[in-house]
């Protein structure tokens, strides 16, 4: 009897190694990445819910003569193609207008320029009493990067 349970032993009773993978611990890890992501993502946008309407407005047509401001990177203001100094802004608008506040002004600025420059220049339009200014900027579809 003996030596059938030393040939017992070496056979049928080793403990078999297991090659399977548990995913338990992965699918919980997965899970809480989930409810992370899910709680994160809302407070990530930071968009406004706006339906905008779409314009069906024809683009107007260039003026005969338009009356051009180009803000430069250096801050210099032209009128036109001649440099004019920020005093004297308000009388070289009045001499290119004729006088009517109700021309319409187009604002060119440099990309160099900041957000708070352009608003000094179309400030500075304002206090002349020019209300409509377009800004004047580049199509995008015309632009090669």
């Amino acid at each position: 009897m003996a030596v059938k349970l030393a040939s017992r032993r070496s056979g049928d009773d080793d403990m078999v190694e297991a090659h399977e993978i548990n995913v338990t611990p992965f699918i919980d890890v997965m899970l809480v990445l989930l409810i992370v992501f899910m709680v994160a993502a809302p407070l990530a946008t930071v968009d406004v819910g706006v339906d905008l309407p779409a314009s069906t407005a024809e683009p107007q047509p260039r003026p005969e003569k338009p009356v051009f401001v180009s803000l430069k990177p250096d801050l210099s203001l032209a009128l036109g193609e001649e440099m004019v100094p920020r005093e004297g802004l308000t009388s070289a608008l009045d001499t290119a207008t004729g006088g009517n506040k109700d021309e319409r002004i187009f604002l060119r600025a440099d990309k160099a320029v900041s957000y708070g420059d352009l608003m000094a220049a179309m400030n500075l339009l304002r206090d002349a009493g020019y209300l409509k200014v377009a800004l004047v900027g580049l199509d995008g579809r015309a632009v090669q990067p």
